[in-house]
């Protein structure tokens, strides 16, 4: 099933295949606003994570991905920087830099940065 206008709701489901796969609509804003910018595919290499799995990862005890609000990222031949960059440019509320890959999430209050 398609959410937004580029992403499947099974790209966000957790890795552990427990069917956890519920998605904050702002996320997914977000997450259409990057894909258009940067008119480029973006994977979803971390979204939602049961607790279990979340634990299994190391991921924080308050993950935003826990409750579905945030996603790991990958934007197809893009500098994960630059993808930082531009979310920090439109203000998302969470935004994680990466060597790798970037996070990104929805949480309710905005201005959380930090490099992993």
């Amino acid at each position: 099933m398609r959410i937004g206008k580029f992403f499947l709701r099974e790209e966000f489901a957790c890795n552990c295949n427990c069917g956890f796969d519920t998605v904050d609509t702002e996320l997914i804003t977000i997450l259409d606003k990057v894909r258009m910018h940067f008119a480029k595919p973006v994977t979803i290499t971390s979204g939602c994570r049961c607790p279990e799995y979340n634990g299994k990862v190391g991921g924080a005890l308050r993950s935003q991905h826990v409750l579905g609000r945030a996603a790991d990222i990958q934007v197809k031949d893009t500098d994960p920087a630059d993808v930082a960059a531009y979310l920090e440019d439109i203000q998302a509320p969470g935004v994680g830099r990466y060597n790798t890959f970037t996070h990104v999430d929805s949480r309710s209050s905005r201005g959380a940065r930090w490099k992993g």
